[in-house]
């Protein structure tokens, strides 16, 4: 029998439905473990326990340093307060389009689909491991900006901050719009060179305001996003232009410009407009250095709330609206810059060439008086401050004086006014004093807004303010107060004359220990003067006269009550212009005689608002009657006669001395040939230390004096030494650009007469009359002889 063919069965193994379920089961218990394990980080990241988040309050309100800006009358920034963060807030209206375009093209394409994270985008980083882009969003960004801080180099410390970006990115996302975030992020940005936001960036790199940005300059700006340090415009510019295209670039990519505009734009060179904003540069920084000054005083007496927190003027984000009007801050800025340049010339020449031993000091002034001044410079110094701090003795701070070491000085005539050099500290304090300093001011009479103020020839290097803080003895610029004196009292006509000849006050009287006799400055003693004409020459004689007439006590008493705070002897040389006086007391009494005999206190700010919009101060203008406006207008009327017959007539003139061509280059801007009514006055002290010029128009009252640190720095003959040569023509060239600006409508006008039936006194004096007295252009204008200032 065959056997049969049997096929062996071998059993399959079959899968166990329930083996199956258990995976499945794992799986989803794993996949929900994790995502309750993500879940539990938030919450517990959103309730602090990896570390603090921000609070509700703090998400509403977050906390950035702001800056406080100064503005100008005519809306533009002057400069701002700040300790680190120079950060002025934009609205997001206030953003271009382009801006906005180029920072989602190029850091968060997804940015309005998404509430705080890009799952997308998160997925993506984490499966290249970031090699493809990474997944922050501008809401994460913000977030870390606003309160993470820098990412930290410790893998598990950057694990949970990035843990906190997300969570806080969410809440900000719920807590503000799309266009709030977009605005905070460029607000909150370094973007480097004090440059902190987006305003300051745009002013700072590109010199406009951030709507004002072309395409290229918006790009550039975000491109400095990815590492504002490493792409500065100012030290990598093909870097940083290379970084500019590529913003260019993704905003083709996302649509936002056309490839013919992307190529275009990417041939364009960086076109940088570098202007740098700090407490040294800028306009006004005199201006801005006194103004924290009255800013510090306002908010000690006006507190935040209740509590009596006080503003800080450097974090809370003020706005300050000023008096000043940026064109005339300006014009007056150059007008110092353009005749110092020329009178430093002239005066460092005259002390080298004709070998002046003493320079920059005068070749009478003794070797005492120069060690006095040096050692009072040395122990006055930063350097001799320091030192002492540190605990060195007198003799190692003396020594270190004469050290040789790297400095930057000022300079005229290098780029930016600056100059590297190797020097001893002593031998620089010399260097410095060679410079002659000046000051100008511009106010409106009739409300008292100041317009224009310069401290100094360069704050950065000469930071001593002479409009308000310094005082100089203020020659014949006081005589105006005398003659208003005598016309108030004695209602004197400027057509009244008085004896030109020699005059001595006696002894005893006012006090007097001996004879006060003033000399005349051209020697001259013969014949009669108006007063008109003897202002108009500075006579000393008739001056004394008049002030015999009235009292020094009168005087005084007139002078304090037109504003001036200085001490004021009550001594008959005062006539002559002894005090120390400000410019800025001088033009606040000066413009009581425009303003038809009403003071009006000079005003540097008009109002106060904090971060808000909300007014926290407004000024309201201080005025007193002192003179009637007969007797002030009677003032001005004597006072055209300086710019008509006098020592200020040069401003009518078509050149300077022709005799003297380096004369003619000292006197900056001849012909000024002004054909309007100026009255003024000028004022030059004792060995032409100080050189001033007052001058007014009807609606605007300007000043300005010119002179050594010390008063034994000056000129050697009063032929440059004077006011009109010193000081006059900086008033000159301020005119003439003010005048050249439509916009600015400064007065050509006559001044305004009151009616004539209410005028009791004669002010129309004989063109004819003898008496106006010598015109001769050459002749000094006021030197004081025979008076010992010092």
């Amino acid at each position: 029998m065959a056997k049969k063919n049997v096929t062996k069965k071998t059993n399959k193994p079959t899968q166990n439905p329930s083996s199956f379920k258990k995976y499945i089961k794992w799986f989803w218990i794993t996949f929900a473990s994790g995502i309750a394990g993500i879940f539990l980080l938030f919450l517990l990241a959103s309730w602090g326990f990896l570390g603090e988040m921000p609070s509700f309050e703090i998400l509403e309100n977050p906390q950035t340093n702001l800056a406080t800006q100064v503005i100008s009358s005519d809306g533009k920034v002057l400069g701002k307060y700040y300790l680190k963060d120079n950060r002025t807030p934009v609205d997001y209206n206030k953003l271009p389009k382009d801006l906005v375009n180029a920072l989602i093209a190029t850091e968060d394409a997804r940015f309005y689909d998404h509430s705080g994270i890009d799952v997308r985008g998160t997925i993506r980083a984490f499966a290249f491991l970031g090699t493809r882009g990474g997944a922050s969003t501008i809401s994460q960004q913000l977030a870390r900006q606003l309160f993470v801080g820098v990412r930290s180099r410790n893998m598990f410390q950057a694990g949970i901050q990035k843990i906190k970006e997300w969570v806080i990115a969410t809440r900000l996302e719920r807590q503000y719009t799309k266009e709030e975030i977009i605005a905070m992020y460029f607000n909150i940005y370094d973007f480097g060179n004090n440059a902190d936001g987006i305003r300051s960036a745009a002013r700072i790199y590109f010199g406009k305001e951030p709507q004002d940005l072309q395409i290229e300059e918006s790009a550039m700006l975000v491109g400095m996003f990815k590492n504002s340090s490493y792409f500065d415009p100012r030290r990598r510019p093909e870097t940083v232009k290379t970084r500019r295209n590529v913003v260019l670039a993704q905003m083709h990519k996302y649509e936002y410009i056309t490839e013919e505009v992307k190529d275009s734009l990417q041939k364009l060179p960086l076109a940088l407009n570098y202007t740098p904003e700090s407490h040294n540069e800028g306009l006004g920084t005199y201006f801005r250095e006194h103004l924290k000054g009255f800013l510090k005083k306002w908010v000690n007496e006006n507190p935040k709330n209740e509590n009596g927190d006080k503003y800080n003027i450097y974090l809370d984000g003020l706005k300050i609206y000023t008096t000043i009007d940026s064109r005339m801050q300006q014009y007056a800025e150059e007008a110092v810059e353009e005749h110092m340049k020329k009178l430093q010339a002239e005066f460092y020449h005259q002390n080298t060439k004709k070998r002046n031993k003493n320079a920059p000091f005068a070749k009478d002034v003794e070797q005492k008086s120069i060690d006095l001044a040096m050692d009072r410079a040395i122990r006055q110094s930063e350097r001799w401050r320091v030192m002492k701090e540190e605990g060195k003795s007198e003799k190692e701070i003396l020594a270190s004086f004469d050290v040789k070491l790297p400095m930057t000085l000022f300079s005229w005539t290098h780029k930016n006014n600056r100059v590297d050099t190797i020097m001893t500290p002593r031998d620089s304090i010399i260097y410095s004093k060679f410079f002659l300093r000046a000051s100008f001011m511009s106010l409106e009479p009739q409300s008292g807004k100041v317009k224009a103020w310069v401290g100094g020839i360069n704050y950065r290097n000469f930071k001593y303010d002479m409009v308000k803080q310094g005082k100089r003895q203020i020659g014949s610029t006081f005589k105006p107060f005398v003659y208003a004196t005598a016309i108030d009292q004695l209602h004197l006509s400027p057509c009244d004359s008085m004896p030109n000849g020699p005059f001595c006050i006696e002894e005893g009287k006012y006090g007097l220990l001996e004879p006060w006799c003033p000399k005349n400055s051209d020697g001259e003693y013969e014949g009669m003067r108006t007063l008109k004409g003897a202002l108009a020459n500075s006579v000393n004689t008739v001056t004394a006269r008049l002030m015999d007439k009235v009292g020094p006590a009168n005087v005084r008493s007139l002078a304090q009550r037109l504003g001036v705070e200085a001490e004021i002897e009550e001594v008959p040389s005062i006539a002559l212009g002894t005090p120390d006086i400000s410019l800025y007391e001088m033009l606040g009494a000066y413009g009581t005689f425009v303003n038809k005999g009403v003071y009006v206190k000079p005003v540097i700010v008009t109002r106060i608002e904090d971060k808000n919009g909300t007014i926290l101060y407004e000024f309201v203008p201080e005025t007193k009657d002192v003179l009637s406006e007969e007797v002030a207008y009677t003032v001005v009327n004597l006072m055209e006669g300086v710019t008509q017959s006098g020592s200020g007539r040069r401003l009518r003139t078509k050149g300077a001395n022709k005799w003297n061509k380096m004369y003619d280059e000292i006197m900056t801007g001849y012909p000024y040939e002004f054909k309007n009514p100026i009255a003024g006055k000028t004022g030059t002290t004792q060995n032409n230390s100080d050189g001033w010029f007052i001058g007014m128009v009807p609606n605007l009252i300007s000043g300005a004096w010119v002179g050594g640190e010390d008063r034994q720095i000056r000129f050697a003959s009063t032929t440059y030494g004077q006011g009109a040569s010193m000081a006059l023509p900086i008033w000159g060239l301020f005119m003439k650009k003010c005048y050249a600006d439509d916009g600015l409508s400064v007065s050509q006008d006559k001044f305004p007469k009151p009616d004539e039936e209410d005028m009791t006194i004669r002010v129309d004096c004989d063109k004819a009359d003898p008496s106006k007295g010598n015109t001769n252009e050459d002749d000094p204008d006021d030197k004081l002889d025979g008076i010992d200032f010092d």
